[in-house]
């Protein structure tokens, strides 16, 4: 039986932040993916990516967004926020909004937005959905992060495999999330370098 999205946080939460590098390599020969960009030798920072039109401040604390459309795909999102030498940034924004299982946004209240601060391990994460496509775009997450006194990184998160990604100018395979297929939905991961 494959694990669940819990087990898979569960494990993911009780890593200890020093081996991220080995992680990153143990993953990269687990996957075909192309790798995220990456801290450390090559001091990469993640791409940023616009806003669009739908982003809105002041979008609510919390992790659970599952409630918001209880009608889509489950997926658990988590990673870490590093800098470029690969050490985790305590306390960090991070802040996420994207379209529901019907490609609509939310641009009156909050369904599907928060934010959270990543814990002393600069581990980041929240339960959602699988957004659906909508016209002119492939399927993705709007994330906005900011290490203490840091810039703002304003991105997007992209899933592997899906047709739109060649067609959608936004795309990139260094935003490709790296997902597992649990029993009950989806885990995704991405570390961000900023």
């Amino acid at each position: 039986m494959p694990p669940t999205r819990r087990s898979l946080l569960t494990a993911f939460l009780a890593i200890p932040a020093l081996p991220i590098v080995n992680l990153r390599q143990a993953a990269a020969q687990r996957r075909p993916l192309p790798p995220t960009p990456a801290c450390g030798s090559n001091r990469d920072l993640t791409l940023a990516r616009t806003a669009g039109p739908f982003y809105k401040p002041d979008a609510p604390l919390r992790h659970e967004l599952f409630a918001d459309s209880p009608d889509g795909e489950r997926i658990t999102l988590a990673g870490y926020v590093l800098d470029a030498d690969c050490r985790p940034l305590a306390n960090s924004l991070v802040e996420i909004w994207h379209a529901d299982d019907t490609g609509a946004y939310d641009t009156r209240g909050f369904r599907l937005r928060a934010h959270q601060f990543t814990d002393a391990n600069g581990r980041w994460w929240f339960a959602t959905i699988v957004p659906a496509r909508y016209t002119g775009r492939t399927r993705h997450y709007h994330l906005r992060v900011q290490r203490r006194g840091g810039g703002l990184l304003t991105t997007q998160l992209f899933f592997p495999s899906e047709p739109a990604n060649a067609r959608d100018g936004l795309y990139s395979d260094a935003l490709l999330l790296d997902i597992r297929n649990t029993a009950d939905g989806k885990f995704g991961r991405f570390d961000f370098v900023v």
